[in-house]
């Protein structure tokens, strides 16, 4: 299964504090960090994320779903605006929402 992660307005001004492997570093870290309480295998290929900033959105694979998606993405979205807050001014809400790739 892919899932986009297209980032909110706030999310987009967030992100573009960084540049794309630090993105992709600290999605692949904190999703790894969920993973050892979700039944799900998740990659974010650096290949299909050329351009995250430009695009607004973060592109991710799923395998072997054991678990409820929601309730990972939105626990992800929470422990997400950490890292990016460090580098934004002012409040945080919603960083992204998912959209199911077919």
């Amino acid at each position: 299964m892919r899932i986009n992660l297209k980032f909110t307005n706030k999310g987009q001004v967030a992100i573009e504090n960084f540049n794309n492997d630090e993105l992709i570093e600290i999605f692949s870290r904190y999703i790894n960090t969920l993973t050892k309480k979700y039944a799900v295998d998740i990659t974010v290929p650096a290949e299909s994320n050329q351009n995250i900033a430009v695009e607004g959105a973060l592109k991710i694979l799923l395998e072997n779903v054991n678990c409820d998606v929601d309730t990972f993405f939105k626990e992800l979205g929470r422990d997400i605006k950490i890292p990016l807050k460090k580098r934004l001014d002012g409040k945080l809400d919603n960083v992204f929402k998912t959209e199911v790739v077919k």
